[in-house]
């Protein structure tokens, strides 16, 4: 519908190696000097995040969620670490060198819009093809226009900001986030100053976006928002907290679930490889982050009988830990692939569910389901 981009040389993202990660960021810190001395923002932070995902960041007040959009967007740089967006390390860009890859690489959408407004909503949205030097002046008109319809408010293209409502502003904001088409969208609280119905609205335009191909970063105070992205990435003091276990465990509170994130042993086994052993000591709960496993009951002088297949983002080992302290089956990672999990300690697993009584009762549902199967399976 449109011409090419002017001037997109190397500013445009490099197509994404195989198995590359879209934004990586290792070991990631931001200290703020203060009056009262350093305060670590974030703290040695590890994320990875694919091209066309969905990612909604959540986290108490001051936990380093706006810290760490400012971060990806390079509105702030970084004490130390690095942050590889599409294989380019943004922190060795001039400033002047990043506010030309931020124009054409990333969408921004603030909390409180950051519109300007002796601007109509039209020139809103045209501004950062102006800045960029990007589709010729006729298209970005045009371009805008259809942006503008696209989120619902070509209505109001010649109104100023003032004169719109603030989820009509945030559709503008949206707009001008889209207007030379990044295939990133970072958002910082979008929609925190909208009622409900209008919030809905926009997490569905996103969600369509996503559809498209974008990639969308979403900060928000909304947990119910948050859970209908297609990942939630927790910040708590600064620190990320592991996703699969807040997914195995969701009743506990961020500051407890951190605490066991600093507590978990990572671990790969090869394929084939025996994860637990039938009649050992329990002394070990997992989940597993990538690849599968299988469950085995192991018989006196008869074969193995297979039980279950658990995949990424499944626990085990909660039977022995819960009935006598031995294991009361084998698991070992697929034939096909090796298989990575997460691992606590039994002191670490007792003092988790000792913070949630539902998470217990959630806990011994599972015990309670699994030891009937392992009794279907030994009466074979």
């Amino acid at each position: 519908m449109f011409g090419k981009k002017k001037n997109a040389t190397i500013d445009v993202m490099r197509p994404l190696e195989s198995g590359q990660s879209l934004i990586d960021l290792k070991n990631l810190s931001k200290v703020y000097k203060t009056d009262a001395g350093e305060f670590p923002a974030l703290q040695g932070i590890d994320l990875k995040i694919d091209a066309g995902e969905f990612v909604s960041v959540i986290g108490k007040s001051g936990s380093g969620k706006t810290t760490l959009i400012n971060m990806l967007t390079g509105i702030d740089r970084p004490t130390g670490g690095e942050i590889m967006i599409s294989g380019v390390s943004i922190g060795d860009l001039s400033e002047g060198e990043m506010a030309r890859w931020r124009g054409l690489n990333m969408g921004v959408v603030f909390q409180f819009f950051q519109l300007l407004p002796t601007l109509t909503i039209l020139q809103n949205v045209m501004l950062p093809m102006d800045f960029c030097d990007m589709y010729s002046p006729n298209e970005r008109r045009q371009r805008a226009l259809h942006l503008l319809d696209l989120v619902g408010i070509e209505e109001h293209a010649h109104k100023i900001p003032s004169r719109l409502s603030g989820g009509q502003q945030q559709r503008a904001a949206i707009a001008r986030a889209l207007a030379n088409d990044p295939p990133i969208i970072a958002t910082d609280e979008p929609t925190g100053n909208l009622d409900s119905k209008t919030a809905n609205q926009i997490f569905d335009l996103f969600q369509q976006l996503v559809n498209d191909g974008k990639t969308i970063l979403m900060v928000t105070h909304d947990d119910d928002l948050a859970e209908r992205a297609s990942r939630t990435v927790i910040i708590s003091d600064g620190e990320i907290v592991n996703e699969y276990l807040a997914k195995a465990m969701p009743t506990l509170s961020h500051e407890v679930l951190l605490k066991a994130t600093r507590q978990l042993d990572v671990q790969r086994y090869a394929p084939g490889e025996v994860i637990i052993q039938q009649g050992t000591p329990a002394d070990r709960f997992y989940i597993i982050t990538k690849g599968q496993a299988k469950v085995y009951l192991d018989r006196p002088s008869a074969r193995p009988v297979f039980v279950d297949r658990l995949v990424s983002g499944q626990y085990f080992g909660e039977i022995g830990l819960f009935q006598g302290g031995t294991r009361q089956a084998q698991v070992r990672s697929s034939v096909e692939d090796p298989v990575d999990v997460i691992s606590l300690d039994k002191q670490a697993f007792d003092n988790l569910l000792n913070e949630s009584e539902e998470m217990r009762e959630e806990i011994e549902r599972s015990v309670a389901v699994r030891s009937s199967n392992l009794a279907a399976a030994a009466g074979l």
